[in-house]
């Protein structure tokens, strides 16, 4: 008992050394971009007001809102800037009680996770957006302005990068339920009919409510499911293993 208490500490600090020093890394990124978060928020909204017509603004109906929104702004970009550290942390409190070749295959799921998460919203901010906002302005009646709040500007873009994140790991999930045993290939080609009406509600869901956006994010998800079905095939577990 006293040496698996002794086990117990030893791993509750470790863990606590790893968080601790995530935490400085993010706090350090955040400190340095907090002067620039202003110019953070701008290029973050530079889709929407590249579309809208010379001379309109973003508004704040808030009185905090121009200070704490930028400064949300600036965190979430030190979070992204610091997460490749952060999961350097992770790996290195989870690693030593793994096996050789669990580590082999876990390794690359993160790492491709993560780029996939990231993947999605370059593809959301560079693709999606002039596309959703130019339809959404020029879709605006006669005589109305489009002035959008700068705090919901920040939640839908939000909503739209977690979307657009969580969607890009369909690969992910495919080649881990196959390699797992889970799903055989076989099946998950069956079910392609399926998963394509599948990704058009979603999109339908997500997005809104033009065929562009709704296509824009379907099409990535089915072809990325096709990309999961390919790389599992030649993943999947024998029957000796």
């Amino acid at each position: 008992m006293n040496a698996q208490h002794q086990t117990l500490i030893t791993h509750l600090i470790e863990l606590r050394t790893r968080i601790t020093h995530s935490l400085v890394a993010f706090l350090l990124v955040f400190l340095g971009l907090f002067p620039w978060a202003s110019d953070l928020y701008t290029l973050l909204a530079r889709p929407l007001l590249a579309k809208l017509p010379h001379g309109t603004q973003m508004i704040a109906t808030d009185v905090t809102t121009p200070f704490f929104v930028p400064l949300k702004v600036a965190m979430m970009a030190a979070f992204l800037i610091t997460l490749p550290y952060i999961l350097l942390q992770m790996w290195k409190f989870v690693a030593p009680g793994l096996y050789a070749h669990e580590k082999k295959f876990l390794f690359p799921v993160i790492l491709s996770s993560v780029l996939l998460f990231l993947a999605g919203m370059a593809f959301a901010y560079f693709l999606v957006f002039p596309a959703v906002f130019g339809f959404v302005i020029a879709a605006a009646p006669a005589g109305v302005a489009v002035m959008t709040d700068i705090e919901k500007y920040l939640g839908f873009v939000m909503g739209m990068f977690m979307a657009f994140g969580v969607s890009f790991q369909v690969p992910v999930v495919v080649v881990v339920l196959v390699r797992m045993g889970v799903v055989s290939v076989e099946k998950l080609r069956e079910a392609r009919p399926y998963v394509i009406v599948g990704a058009f509600i979603v999109g339908a869901v997500l997005t809104p409510p033009d065929v562009i956006s709704q296509c824009m994010l379907a099409i990535p998800m089915w072809l990325l499911y096709e990309a999961g079905v390919v790389v599992g095939s030649r993943m999947r577990p024998s029957a000796a293993k």
